[in-house]
């Protein structure tokens, strides 16, 4: 098993980028991978890959340095077993509302004693050649990322972050917007600032790291200086059509 260290990184306070992906395509994966991303995370909250499609992406990934990660549908066992087995080096589990929902998480994330995941890593142990490296390793190897996106995870921010083995808190910050009843395509919103704050308030206190997403090298650069240390960008879908437009009103200015 490949030593995550992205993980590693995160656990040190030190920055790392990622970039999402919502198109499905393995080629795409492995570009953005070269690109020099240190982490992808595979879509599967709000698209209609299939379990094949995802392992094909992770394939495309594996052969590079770039971590892995899988944003599942929901925090069910099934899924998180799943994505581990076929690949994926971490989880981006969506709507975590409690610290009782993020404890049992972490526990399906990792083998017993430490936890409840169920044994049949087949990708994931290089079709059981590796078996022994990945039980003795995947424990400590499984990024935890839990997306903060709704008014009852915000009153629970900070016993949410103490959970051992949370490693991100992500801000999502459209759902959230939603469930403030704040509209999302008029941000920024001062309700959400808060939140922001004290987010990041967390992050220095605790063990926790905190991550937010932006889709202009201007708004990494603002959040990075805000503090964030897990910097999400994209998603490959929206950059690819801002490229598209950029060259499209080249044409219509000529």
């Amino acid at each position: 098993m490949r030593t995550n260290w992205v993980r590693e990184k995160i656990l040190a306070g030190q920055p790392t980028i990622g970039c999402f992906m919502g198109l499905g395509s393995p080629n795409l994966a492995e570009l953005l991978a070269h690109a020099g991303y240190d982490w992808l995370v595979i879509e599967t909250e709000h698209n209609a890959l299939d379990t094949a499609q995802i392992e094909h992406m992770l394939m495309a990934i594996n052969g590079t340095e770039t971590i892995p990660i899988v944003r599942i549908p929901s925090a069910h066992p099934v899924f998180i077993q799943r994505a581990l087995d076929i690949g994926g080096m971490g989880i981006l589990v969506p709507m975590v509302k409690t610290a009782d929902e993020a404890q049992a998480i972490v526990t399906a994330t990792r083998y017993p004693p430490q936890g409840r995941r169920g044994w049949g890593p087949l990708r994931a142990s290089q079709y059981t050649v590796d078996n022994e490296d990945y039980f003795n390793r995947a424990n400590d190897n499984i990024l935890v990322f839990l997306l903060v996106e709704t008014k009852e995870a915000v009153e629970n921010l900070e016993a949410i972050g103490a959970v051992p083995g949370v490693d991100v808190l992500y801000i999502g910050m459209w759902d959230l917007c939603l469930s403030m009843g704040l509209n999302p395509l008029h941000m920024p919103h001062p309700e959400t600032d808060a939140v922001i704050e004290r987010a990041l308030e967390v992050g220095r206190k605790g063990d926790v790291a905190i991550g937010f997403g932006e889709s202009t090298p201007e708004g990494l650069q603002r959040r990075q200086a805000q503090g964030f240390t897990v910097l999400g960008y994209g998603p490959d879908y929206y950059l690819l059509l801002q490229a598209a437009r950029a060259g499209l009103e080249v044409f219509k200015r000529s």
